[in-house]
């Protein structure tokens, strides 16, 4: 089968490396153009670029594919028989989709129809999900609203971070994916409409990363920060300074208990704050204890040894 691959971050590198390692003929790869990043502001090419040029594929890299003719009659010319999206970050034009003999496969990382939209793994982790997994569909116009093909679920671990569970869903994307088009290609794939019971995984924006102490109950805060690990990271304001949350866990009751402190304090309020202890902040719901941080301008660390050289304030 003859394939183009569209596809930008590293999640989308683990289904152009396994379409690679299953003998694929793959004519051409299509990434996002380089970007700058850094304090130099270098051109940062996409994971799935590296791996292409690693093994002398064809690369393009347009900055837009809608209203593109150009782009699109040199698609048309490869006469691929599919093409295989995988979070590649544009939305294709009907000129695209109707290109492939086989149609344009997408890998997307949740249990459609459930978190259509760009940020599937983070907000199952921030929604606190007990699972998730994988669906390989049949593209069309809409987001990600095409005919279902496979699902793979997978459990959610209670401690599991978006980046953890984004290394775990991008290797069972990549199997699904080869799965797929075996599938298609012998003629057993089945088409399975989404319905109207469907949610959204928007584009994460910087105010969701702030804690809400009075609103938030303990649970959510800890969802927030794994499901902000490692993207940006969930923070808070103490003694006046921007603290990063990167892991946290809520005490047991037990352990709570034996904590002396005033519990009319308000949520948010540090109730311990030592280089020995840690810290610990009183939530909606019980106790927090931050296991790694980072202050401004500095690096993520253990909050013992981010203790050592600052202070923050008890109640």
């Amino acid at each position: 089968m003859k394939i183009v691959f569209m596809g930008t971050p590293d999640f989308a590198r683990e289904s152009l490396k396994q379409l690679y390692n299953n003998n694929y003929e793959i004519l051409a790869v299509v990434t996002n153009p380089d970007k700058p990043k850094g304090r130099g502001m270098k051109l940062m090419k996409s994971p799935v670029k590296e791996f292409a040029e690693e093994k002398g594929l064809k690369i393009y890299q347009p900055l837009k594919v809608r209203n593109n003719v150009e782009f699109i009659e040199e698609i048309k010319s490869l006469k691929p028989d599919a093409i295989c999206v995988v979070a590649y970050g544009k939305i294709l034009p009907k000129e695209i989709l109707e290109i492939p003999k086989y149609g344009c496969i997408n890998v997307h990382a949740s249990l459609l129809p459930k978190y259509r939209g760009a940020a599937p793994i983070q907000w199952a982790v921030i929604n606190g999900e007990k699972t998730t997994g994988v669906t390989t569909m049949y593209m069309d116009e809409g987001m990600d609203t095409g005919d279902m093909i496979l699902k793979q679920e997978v459990e959610i671990g209670k401690d599991e971070t978006t980046g953890e569970l984004w290394d775990k869903l991008s290797k069972i994307g990549a199997n699904l994916l080869v799965e797929t088009l075996e599938q298609i290609q012998n003629g057993t794939a089945k088409r399975e409409k989404q319905g109207e019971n469907f949610s959204m995984a928007p584009m994460l924006n910087k105010e969701i990363a702030q804690i809400n102490w009075e609103e938030q109950s303990a649970e959510e805060i800890r969802n927030l920060v794994r499901g902000l690990n490692p993207i940006m990271g969930a923070y808070t304001i103490l003694d006046n300074k921007k603290i990063k949350l990167w892991k946290i866990e809520i005490l047991d009751k037990e352990i709570e208990d034996k904590i002396n402190y005033n519990q009319n304090i308000k949520n948010g309020s540090v109730i311990i704050a030592n280089a020995k202890e840690g810290l610990y902040i009183k939530a909606k719901g019980g106790i927090i204890k931050v296991i790694e941080l980072q202050g401004e301008n500095s690096k993520r660390m253990k909050s013992e040894d981010f203790l050592r050289g600052n202070k923050i304030n008890t109640l």
